[in-house]
């Protein structure tokens, strides 16, 4: 019978204290709260980079990639500018998986060209002017902001 005993004092301390569990649920319930609010009122987006910032340079390239990890990309005249392995790219094949969603989603050619982008304060963007579509890389860490950054340079 102590061995129960033990067993059920050790059970108690390994509970996660009720306190816990509900200030989880508070945040849970109130982050849930707060995007309903944004997406039911149509709040704009507010920490987006500034759209009016001036062009450094520019290319205008066309994606293509496999689940695998594999990609190519290529220059509007078709000329390969890169073929990468599925090791070295599996973040640019991930970026076309989701063009190729945004371009169905509006009926657009998936091998039209994108625009990469980087602008006078550093940046680099992939911009979409078929859906509207784009996509800051430093959001997505240096390592594959500096794999597309070498396809501009």
């Amino acid at each position: 019978m102590a061995h129960v005993e033990t067993l059920k004092q050790r059970r108690e301390r390994e509970k996660i204290p009720v306190v816990l569990l509900r200030a989880m649920l508070v945040l849970v319930l109130s982050a849930l709260l707060i995007v309903s609010y944004a997406v039911v009122t149509d709040r704009p987006l507010e920490a987006m980079p500034p759209t009016d910032t001036p062009v450094f340079k520019e290319r205008e390239i066309i994606l293509s990639g496999s689940m695998n990890g594999a990609a190519e990309v290529m220059d509007v005249n078709g000329t390969v500018i890169a073929s990468l392995t599925p090791d070295k790219g599996g973040f640019i094949a991930g970026v076309y998986r989701v063009l190729v969603r945004e371009r169905n989603k509006h009926g657009v050619d998936i091998h039209a060209p994108i625009r990469l982008v980087r602008f006078t304060d550093g940046r680099l963007s992939l911009r979409d002017a078929h859906t509207g579509w784009r996509a800051e890389l430093i959001g997505f860490g240096r390592d594959n902001e500096a794999a597309f950054s070498r396809l501009l340079d």
